[in-house]
């Protein structure tokens, strides 16, 4: 019963690589029966949950009740999508959000709610060091803003260079990743090259220190709520 489950699990997480959008499309009338066929597996899991639970217990489990809840969005917003779908009429399956309900709330699940309650009780914790990183990013994107904003510089597609504080925000809160360098300092750099100063002493503090601060403290709390759970 455990690896049916998992499996129809599996199955009806993956089936959002397979539905429009698709990396790999098959025929909405596919999709639907194989999430069909997943709900109705998981409603008799829960139908059989049921007769061997008490009645008082059973309905007092919210995981039970989210499961509930779960099915009944996904096969109303499966009834809409294909009726709308038959007018020609373009919408997006919202359900696919709920799906992961199903992983998190059956019982056979109970590590991952443990390692998922770990990671709930350590965002509070988290949040002191995401507020100083957004500190540090508005206050960078402002200097940027100083620096570049009253040159008149142009990206390499004609599009003016930082002048609007929120794209500046979003293209360094990129930078921290690195995925758009070294490109979001060339014309910059170009101008003049003491520029890139600025963009070095950017990922120093942010990508450097604040990630790997970042990470260290998710990693001891993760840990230290994780042995608490374990009763260690």
């Amino acid at each position: 019963m455990r690896t049916a489950t998992y499996f129809f699990i599996f199955l009806n997480l993956s089936l959002a690589m397979f539905e429009e959008p698709a990396v790999y499309p098959l025929p909405f009338l596919v999709t639907s029966v194989l999430e069909v066929l997943c709900l109705l597996v998981f409603l008799g899991r829960l139908a059989h949950f049921a007769t061997v639970t008490l009645h008082s217990v059973f309905w007092k489990d919210t995981k039970n009740i989210c499961i509930m809840v779960a099915i009944l969005l996904s096969l109303t917003d499966l009834a809409i999508y294909g009726v709308l779908r038959v007018y020609g009429v373009r919408s997006i399956r919202w359900s696919r959000i709920v799906r992961p309900i199903f992983l998190i709330n059956f019982a056979e699940s109970r590590q991952i709610r443990r390692a998922f309650r770990s990671i709930r009780n350590t965002l509070p914790e988290i949040t002191y060091v995401f507020l100083l990183f957004m500190f540090s990013l508005l206050m960078f994107s402002l200097m940027a803003l100083k620096l570049f904003g009253e040159r008149n510089l142009r990206t390499a597609e004609g599009l003016p260079y930082f002048r609007n504080y929120l794209e500046i925000v979003f293209d360094l809160y990129v930078l921290v990743t690195t995925a758009n360098s070294p490109d979001v300092m060339m014309p910059a750099f170009d101008f003049s090259s003491w520029y890139a100063l600025f963009f070095i002493a950017f990922v120093i503090v942010n990508t450097y220190i604040f990630m790997s601060l970042f990470l260290a403290v998710v990693y001891n709390n993760y840990k230290k709520h994780l042995k608490v759970m374990l009763g260690g």
